[in-house]
């Protein structure tokens, strides 16, 4: 059975990523993501919530087999700094590659700034959920 922990850094992660995802892509620049070749039609909105609740699950999971030095909020901020690296890679870098986007620069500067706010908000979450965490060395 998955931790107490594992199931609140979840929550946190969907309470946290769903709301900034639709708001931030679907209501305050959804002109700018259209113009990006972002979404072509409609985009599903019960597959990315259906996304962020694997995403949640997983990395979660994944904290609670993690160890960096410092507190626990330091400790979250290191964690999710790599995850959100790897984010990075695999969703602004990977659709510049496969994407014909018209103004490069400005998807991937909106882009890092939607996950650098995602991924601050999440690891302010584990920080807090985790925070009795021992502290390493």
């Amino acid at each position: 059975m998955f931790k107490k922990s594992v199931v609140l850094g979840a929550v946190a992660y969907i309470l946290g990523t769903f709301p900034i995802a639709y708001v931030w892509h679907l209501v305050i620049f959804e002109e700018r993501y259209r113009a990006f070749g972002y979404f072509d039609d409609e985009p599903n909105v019960l597959l990315g919530f259906i996304s962020i609740v694997i995403q949640g699950v997983t990395l979660s999971f994944l904290y609670q087999h993690t160890r960096f030095n410092g507190s626990a909020l330091v400790q979250a901020a290191r964690f999710v700094c790599v995850v959100g690296v790897f984010f990075w890679t695999s969703h602004v870098l990977a659709f510049l590659a496969k994407q014909l986007v018209q103004d490069s620069l400005a998807f991937a500067i909106m882009e890092t700034g939607y996950l650098a706010i995602q991924f601050g908000v999440f690891g302010l979450f584990l920080g807090f959920i985790n925070r009795n965490r021992a502290v390493s060395p």
